[in-house]
């Protein structure tokens, strides 16, 4: 069924488990997590990220992302994630979307804040929820993103978000999520990451009950912090970098285990089926012990 954010999210916190935001840039990509979801029978965040509309335009994939979360058993809300550009939040608002982060870190906190409450106040009107981001979370060279390489646990610090100015923000916005920074990065980890759960844990505890805290850069990170960054206060968990790699490693052995006498219809189903396993597993971790 198709839900906004704020439903499922209110729910996850109450239950202290966490919710998926997994990226569906293709088809396969976009059956198997909707079915992982109904495979262990939680709730589903898919994502299609506006870096990702040059490899598929948010006009084709879109409707179907909202098509499959109409049809599925369990309740699924269709996001849309790092949308910078309005223009381009504008088109995922005409696909249907029920959720939209407008991304506007890049900004100044003033500018940042009030561009954002004036689009909250116009999005609510619709129903849609709105998802922001404050502060500039470290990319990796590797990353859509655009990162850059040679970031430490050290230098990663100089991004965490000051608990303080997350519940300014989401006072003067209403903002219904907010991604924060305290030790994750977009991408493939460089070295294993390391967690501020106190961060997390004051960031919660300041900000108002109405706005969620969200870790972006899930994949990657050990399944023992994420637990304790949700039971900490996360409940929107963004996952995909290491879902992708690990689906490219496997479909690399299943050309070779096959000596590429592989129809392409055979191929995506197969990529299909790993990504189904991979996604199932992540989405039980997010459960929470639940």
């Amino acid at each position: 069924m198709l839900v906004n954010l704020k439903e499922i999210l209110s729910e996850a916190e109450k239950g202290g488990y966490a919710i998926g935001c997994i990226n569906t840039p293709n088809m396969e990509t976009l059956r198997a997590v909707v079915d992982a979801a109904e495979d262990v029978n939680v709730p589903i965040i898919i994502d299609h990220a506006q870096v990702h509309d040059s490899l598929i335009p948010i006009e084709y994939i879109g409707p179907k992302m909202v098509e499959y979360a109409k049809q599925a058993k369990v309740p699924v809300c269709v996001h849309l994630d790092h949308g910078s550009d309005y223009t381009f939040v504008l088109r995922a608002i005409r696909a249907g979307f029920t959720s939209i982060m407008y991304d506007l870190s890049a900004l100044p906190f003033e500018e940042n804040a009030a561009q954002l409450k004036t689009f909250v106040e116009y999005a609510h009107k619709m129903n849609i929820t709105v998802e922001a981001e404050l502060g500039i979370m470290t990319s990796t060279a590797d990353d859509s993103h655009g990162g850059a390489a040679g970031w430490t646990h050290e230098t990663i610090k100089k991004t965490f978000t000051d608990p303080a100015q997350a519940a300014e923000f989401a006072n003067i916005t209403n903002v219904d999520a907010l991604a924060v920074c305290f030790g994750t990065a977009h991408g493939i980890y460089a070295e294993p990451p390391i967690l501020d759960i106190d961060r997390v844990k004051a960031i919660r505890a300041a900000m108002p009950s109405s706005t969620r805290v969200v870790m972006h850069g899930g994949s990657g990170v050990d399944a023992d912090q994420v637990r304790a960054a949700i039971s900490a206060g996360v409940s929107k968990v963004n996952y995909y970098s290491y879902m992708a790699k690990a689906c490219s490693a496997h479909m690399a052995e299943y050309f070779a285990e096959n000596k590429g006498d592989v129809f392409y219809h055979e191929a995506q189903e197969e990529a299909y089926r790993f990504m189904r396993g991979y996604a199932a597993d992540v989405m039980r971790v997010f459960k929470n012990g639940k």
